[in-house]
């Protein structure tokens, strides 16, 4: 899921009589930026929330906990003369997670305007709030917490919502502002596993092309 697989180290004290250190762990939430876990700067905006779900020997097994924006991105693109439209909902994906999804975005002039200001009528935010609801109940229930998490950061869902709603009012900037998980299905220690594992599995890149016998002597490229 991320390219990274080690994103940090947290302190526990030793076990000692009842309290074991391995239960202190568990339940403990990391918040490290996606630049940092996919090693791409472009992304340092997004924060991610990993929650310890399963503790082997002195590694600790993460889980999915939530996701977020730094606030001087948001502050960045809050402006005067356009009007905010944020929507969430509820989902529940195919393996029993639920999770909450918030969105926002921004009105833009359209092409060509003379006036000042963008404000959207209400109706018209009613209407591009449901577009945004359709998105993103589309893309949470469609799939199990790791190929939704895969989407999120991969998949410009963002940009898929502005243009779906570009017919009811031009809108920029439009972005999944923030992920809860609200509930989470029974530990399970293999499904966990699976996960971890096939981020270990090497992925198919192919093979090599071998380049053909017949190549052509000297360089320049003329016949």
């Amino acid at each position: 899921m991320f390219g990274v697989k080690e994103c940090g180290k947290t302190l526990i004290t030793k076990t000692q009589g009842t309290k074991i250190a391995s239960e202190g762990l568990k339940g403990r939430v990391f918040e490290v930026s996606l630049a940092d876990l996919n090693k791409n700067e472009a992304l340092s905006y997004r924060k991610i929330k990993l929650c310890i779900e399963d503790v082997q020997g002195y590694n600790c097994l993460l889980n999915f906990h939530g996701m977020d924006m730094t606030r001087d991105k948001l502050c960045s693109l809050i402006r005067k003369k356009q009007s905010i439209i944020e929507g969430s909902v509820d989902c529940k994906t195919t393996d029993g997670y639920i999770v909450r999804m918030f969105c926002i975005a921004f009105t833009r002039p359209q092409d060509n305007q003379i006036k000042n200001t963008c404000y959207a009528k209400s109706a018209q935010s009613r209407a591009i709030r449901a577009k945004m609801t359709a998105r993103m109940t589309e893309v949470g229930t469609k799939g199990d917490l790791r190929s939704l998490v895969k989407e999120l950061i991969t998949a410009p869902i963002g940009e898929q919502i502005a243009r779906e709603a570009s017919g009811i009012y031009p809108v920029k900037d439009c972005y999944i502002r923030k992920v809860k998980v609200l509930k989470k299905p029974k530990f399970d220690v293999t499904a966990l596993m699976e996960w971890h594992n096939a981020d270990d599995a090497p992925a198919d890149v192919g093979k090599a092309v071998e380049p053909k016998g017949d190549t052509l002597a000297g360089s320049g490229g003329r016949l």
